[in-house]
């Protein structure tokens, strides 16, 4: 029933109808105000950046890929030198790769690997590679050390892995940069793979998430020949914004490993597109717990 609110001091009607009912509270008894708003509730929820991550590993499961998983610590036989990339290269210097000091991996590789690694770059880079540089332990600058070393050990004829994982860089933190961040990186493995292929299993991809304006951009990686840059555009901006990197991986990385099969290869950082999801300028608004924009973040975008 309608209701009429009345008290010593005022009287506060509340009415739909004609059939009202006088309710008479008196001072001492303390009015109750019925259109008081309730108190604002906030539930538990999981974190915009992981809802990201969540989603993209659901697209990736969806298309028929499996999740391998590996150690942020790896030598760096498997985060350099088995992706040939020389060791005189900048990004192993101290600038740029996190070592663990005076820390070195006993085991490697197989000697074959091993072997088959240095004269892969004795003869690419024309250097004498070191053994020692290679057992040196970094913290991983990327999780395509993972999947190399998953095909390393599986050789499968056919294959669809991708993994998920934070890693380490020395790099001076702004809007777009951070030491830490996470990953996403996969590979297809088959007889027929195609860089065409790994183009359309990217454009699938960015549907799926919610970015339909991408184009393809040659560019140079040093373990992928050819390499793309996938640039997608930010209407916010109004210019176009580069995402993931990929490419076929060379010979030079697969034939000292005994991987027979084309192996397409493709990764990125999951803050630049959560960036484009939440419609942020800074990559650091994600670690900064600002309560107000963690309980207004929507759920799903």
């Amino acid at each position: 029933p309608d209701f009429v609110v009345e008290d010593a001091i005022k009287s506060k009607e509340i009415s739909l109808s004609d059939g009202a009912k006088t309710i008479v509270i008196s001072d001492s008894a303390g009015a109750i105000d019925v259109e008081a708003k309730v108190p604002q509730v906030y539930v538990a929820r999981t974190h915009p950046l992981k809802d990201t991550i969540d989603e993209i590993r659901e697209i990736f499961v969806t298309l028929g890929f499996s999740e391998i998983i590996g150690s942020m610590t790896q030598p760096s036989f498997w985060n350099f030198d088995a992706l040939f990339t020389p060791q005189d290269h900048p990004a192993r210097e101290l600038q740029d790769t996190f070592y663990l000091d005076g820390i070195s991996a006993k085991k490697i590789g197989t000697p074959e690997q091993i072997k088959k690694v240095s004269a892969s770059h004795k003869q690419g880079w024309r250097y004498l590679w070191d053994i020692n540089e290679a057992r040196k332990m970094v913290l991983r600058t990327h999780t395509t050390c993972v999947t190399i070393k998953h095909l390393a050990e599986a050789k499968p004829d056919e294959a669809r892995v991708f993994s998920v994982g934070r890693v380490f860089r020395n790099e001076k933190v702004s809007y777009k940069h951070l030491v830490e961040f996470n990953q996403i990186e996969g590979v297809v493995v088959g007889k027929n793979a195609t860089l065409r292929d790994l183009m359309g299993i990217q454009k699938e991809f960015y549907k799926r998430i919610g970015i339909t304006k991408i184009k393809f951009w040659p560019t140079f990686f040093p373990y992928t020949e050819p390499s793309l840059q996938t640039m997608v555009y930010n209407d916010r901006l109004g210019k176009w914004v580069e995402l993931f990197g990929m490419g076929i991986f060379r010979p030079e990385v697969t034939r000292p490993l005994g991987i027979s099969k084309p192996v397409l290869a493709w990764g990125g950082g999951i803050e630049r597109i959560a960036m484009l999801k939440y419609g942020l300028d800074d990559v650091r608004e994600f670690y900064k717990n600002d309560l107000n924009w963690l309980r207004s973040a929507t759920k799903c975008q």
